[in-house]
């Protein structure tokens, strides 16, 4: 009988200490979805306020929002602690005024090699964020290519608005190779992009400057 008891106590404990366990990764495999979804709304709203006005289509503004929109969805789920409800009617909100056309960026000079390589950085997480929602069925494969397409030449168009800027400072001062030099890098960079018309469009004027 003793024997019996003492069994049953060694068996109720281990189900105590297992069912103990697997809440206690219950609650770290939360938190750690929770964290990462936080992570992925801030990473998506940093970029739609960061990223120049002069960069982004509506078509890249709606795509953020629409990460953002199912990130706070998702949050929500786990109920979260932020405020998460806030986040999504503000979402909801910019993509009515986005869709609208009344959603005004300013555009941002790019004037020094220090914030080309920010915005370049800025566009490399845009690119890797419109893989992972293709990858994870988000979007279709046309939606994913098209932006994809649009986010390489904005990395080109981002080196060569520098060496335009350069090109016309080095042109105030008189420095004309100098700015012939910018000109023809600037050039290199759009035509890294030969598909896309704004990039030719580009080219050739950069070409008739140097001329």
């Amino acid at each position: 009988m003793i024997v019996l008891l003492f069994a049953a106590i060694v068996t109720v404990s281990i189900i105590l200490v297992a069912f103990t366990q697997m809440r206690e990764r219950a609650r770290i495999e939360r938190a750690r979805k929770v964290t990462a979804l936080e992570d992925s709304y801030n990473r998506a709203n940093r970029l739609l306020c960061e990223i120049p006005g002069q960069y982004l289509t509506n078509d890249l503004k709606l795509l953020l929002i629409k990460r953002m929109e199912e990130t706070c969805k998702d949050l929500q789920a786990l109920k979260s602690s932020q405020p998460v409800s806030a986040w999504l009617t503000d979402a909801q909100q910019l993509k009515k005024q986005v869709m609208d056309n009344e959603d005004q960026r300013p555009p941002v000079k790019i004037d020094s090699p220090e914030k080309s390589s920010y915005v370049k950085e800025l566009l490399q997480n845009l690119f890797k964020m419109i893989e992972g929602m293709h990858k994870a069925g988000k979007i279709d494969s046309a939606t994913a290519k098209k932006n994809l397409k649009y986010v390489l030449f904005l990395v080109h168009k981002t080196h060569a608005d520098l060496h335009v800027f350069q090109a016309r400072d080095y042109v105030k001062q008189n420095q004309i190779r100098k700015a012939i030099h910018a000109y023809h890098l600037a050039s290199t960079e759009m035509g890294k992009s030969r598909d896309n018309p704004m990039a030719m469009k580009a080219v050739k004027s950069f070409r008739t400057r140097i001329k």
